[in-house]
């Protein structure tokens, strides 16, 4: 039997049951339907996070010391000539000084000082205006930049143009020459950066530098980094290794969220094989079924000349098409399912933006599942209709 005829035979034989036939794949579809939308969303979650958070910024390296006296950028300037495997090390000053908000209230806004090196080791962007240059931290200029959660703090409109307005810190005004994209997971008080040199002079309070980021050179092994800068800043500043020092790299955040989505995926899919198993059972029953029904049929078939593997290719198709079709509409109810809970995320945390992704890899896995179900649960019934005698099967009521 040609495979054209053969599709032809299981295409009438699944549309003279159609109720019968949804009915059955019902498994397969709310199956793959939750795999689909786990995956879709995990991956739109991961992406989002990796936006948010700057993920991408993988080796970025944050560093903190525990030292009894204070760390100031003649420090990091040693620093970075003794560890070459960085393309940049900075630091930053922490402060807090009076500021007033939109609604005339009295607020304190968070400083974050740094040289102008800071922004591109932190992968900072800017929404608005510029960074400020090197000869103006130097120069102790006013300016300032804030992030753009901060606008709304300071100037009652998320959307004003906050660039060239003056913002009131302490004793002194300074002009803002830039806004910074920012976070909508980390929103909230206000947060200005200004340059170390004009922090320093003119707003106090700070005792050093605070924290030390890094940017390393490209290609180079993260976790020998890790490592190796522990020891040396220990080594430098004369602290213990464990206590005294503090190395994060932003690479081994990303491999531990990858690693927890991935443990999430794989639970997501060991819940989902039960209902496609149940599935499975249920394309059994009903291939089974099918035999019963049409016992005189291949009764007929087999008279005319039909072999044994035409009549198991035949119901082993039935049973394939029966589980591709389930899948079909799994992919496409469960990626309907990921946008709506997308779209839940984003009602329920403001400002957050949950995009799901779709992976080929998924849609061809979710596919070949369907079609192993098919083969599997579908074997059984198709030798037993293929074993049957034809004299038998004519003479059956």
């Amino acid at each position: 039997m040609r495979f054209g005829d053969l599709l032809y035979e299981t295409w009438h034989a699944l549309s003279a049951n159609r109720g019968r036939s949804l009915l059955t794949i019902l498994g397969i579809v709310i199956g793959i339907a939750a795999v689909i939308a786990m995956t879709s969303l995990i991956g739109g979650i991961q992406n989002m996070l990796i936006g948010e958070l700057g993920l991408a910024q993988a080796r970025q390296v944050s560093i903190s010391v525990s030292s009894p006296e204070p760390v100031d950028f003649d420090d990091v300037e040693h620093l970075a000539k003794g560890m070459p495997d960085y393309e940049i090390l900075t630091g930053s000053g922490m402060t807090s000084v009076e500021t007033t908000l939109a609604d005339g209230t009295k607020s304190y806004a968070q400083i974050v000082a740094v040289k102008p090196d800071f922004f591109t080791a932190n992968g900072s962007k800017v929404a608005e205006g510029r960074f400020f240059t090197a000869s103006e931290e130097a120069a102790a200029a006013r300016l300032a930049l804030v992030d753009q959660s901060s606008v709304k703090e300071l100037f009652g409109n998320a959307d004003v143009e906050a660039v060239g307005k003056t913002l009131h810190l302490g004793n002194d005004d300074f002009t803002i020459v830039g806004v910074i994209e920012s976070s909508s997971l980390m929103s909230y008080g206000v947060t200005v950066y200004l340059p170390y040199t004009t922090a320093e002079t003119r707003v106090g309070g700070m005792y050093g530098v605070s924290q030390i980021i890094g940017f390393a050179r490209e290609g180079t092994d993260m976790d020998r980094l890790t490592e190796t800068t522990k020891s040396y800043v220990a080594s430098y500043f004369n602290v213990s290794p464990e206590d005294g020092v503090y190395v994060y790299a932003l690479d081994s955040m990303i491999k531990q969220m990858e690693s927890m989505m991935a443990s999430f995926s794989l639970l997501m899919g060991a819940v989902a094989s039960i209902s496609l198993f149940v599935g499975g059972i249920g394309i059994m029953n009903m291939m089974l079924t099918n035999v019963t029904e049409r016992i005189r049929e291949i009764g007929l078939r087999k008279s005319l000349g039909a072999r044994r593997r035409d009549i198991t290719k035949q119901f082993l198709l039935e049973s394939i098409m029966l589980c591709v079709a389930g899948g079909v509409f799994g992919i496409l109810f469960g990626f309907l399912a990921a946008w709506g809970l997308g779209g839940v995320i984003g009602m329920v945390q403001a400002g957050m933006t949950v995009t799901p992704v779709l992976a080929p890899g998924v849609v061809a896995l979710a596919v070949g599942v369907c079609v192993l179900i098919g083969v599997v649960f579908g074997y059984y019934p198709a030798r037993r209709a293929a074993k049957l005698d034809p004299v038998e099967s004519l003479r059956y009521q």
